[in-house]
């Protein structure tokens, strides 16, 4: 009968017959987006050995947070009940006290290894450090975002092997590390080995615009007018930094289908419940 079967959510088609009313179910679920992400990842060769669980609630490390987007990471760490404990590493002093939040100061990324016993026990890295390529060379770009991380990254992952490690990248990261942009190349470049290192799952978020908190310190006048120009023009491809905070969460609490997401994505699994 068709109360036995499975259903999405309230999904029910009265008056049909049973074979039919299967036959409709069907067409439903996979034909609904986030249903359809599910069924990606419970097949994904990729990520179907992965045992996922809901964990809540959990530790995590935040890099960049003395900018706009490790700070809007963090609001949003410091504000979800799914999180509870916040490690920011940083070079220097971010003033916010706060009951989830601890302060790990690291004046060369390079040299984590020596404070083991401080990152150790941590669920997942929101890594959201990076500087801008303008008035730099490849070496020097190259150094400060591919070497940086990566080193920062096997550091983690000597004391945290079950660790979930997220990368914020960047719209338009070329993992072909062959196109006419050298950010896109250096950050394609280091999307693809981060993805080879043995973390439990690696995510490499690519958003484009990104809109923040209303009391966030890390943020230029400039940002806010661009925010609104390109929220008008292209409103689809603007995300709030609660937004990306809030999928950042859920791929270590849920996972997702895929290793790189892209501003839709990110979207879609900030809504997830």
């Amino acid at each position: 009968m068709w109360s036995g079967l499975p259903t999405c959510g309230n999904f029910e088609v009265p008056g049909l017959p049973t074979f039919k009313r299967l036959a409709t179910l069907i067409n439903f679920c996979l034909t609904n987006q986030i249903f359809a992400t599910k069924i990606s990842f419970l097949f994904s060769p990729e990520l179907r050995s992965i045992n996922f669980k809901i964990m809540s609630p959990i530790k995590v490390i935040i890099t960049g947070a003395t900018g706009m987007v490790g700070e809007g990471v963090l609001f949003e760490c410091l504000q979800n009940e799914q999180v509870a404990e916040v490690l920011i590493v940083s070079r220097r002093h971010y003033d916010l006290q706060h009951p989830k939040l601890k302060e790990l100061l690291v004046p060369d990324f390079f040299k984590l290894d020596a404070f083991a016993e401080n990152i150790k026990g941590y669920d997942a890295c929101f890594f959201c450090a990076g500087v801008s390529s303008v008035g730099k060379n490849e070496a020097v770009f190259t150094r400060l975002t591919y070497d940086t991380t990566m080193a920062f990254a096997q550091s983690l992952l000597r004391v945290n092997e079950n660790m979930v490690f997220t990368y914020v990248s960047g719209a338009k990261t070329d993992t072909s590390e062959k196109g006419r942009m050298m950010w896109a190349r250096v950050k394609g470049k280091t999307e693809n080995d981060l993805a080879k290192l043995p973390f439990k799952a690696e995510y490499n978020f690519r958003p484009s615009v990104m809109k923040p908190f209303p009391n966030q310190k890390n943020w230029k006048p400039l940002v806010k007018l661009l925010v609104r120009i390109i929220q008008f023009i292209s409103p689809k491809s603007v995300l709030t930094l609660q937004e990306v905070g809030h999928a950042m969460i859920h791929v270590v609490t849920i996972g997702y289908s895929k290793n790189v997401l892209e501003v839709g994505d990110i979207r879609e699994l900030a809504g997830e419940v």
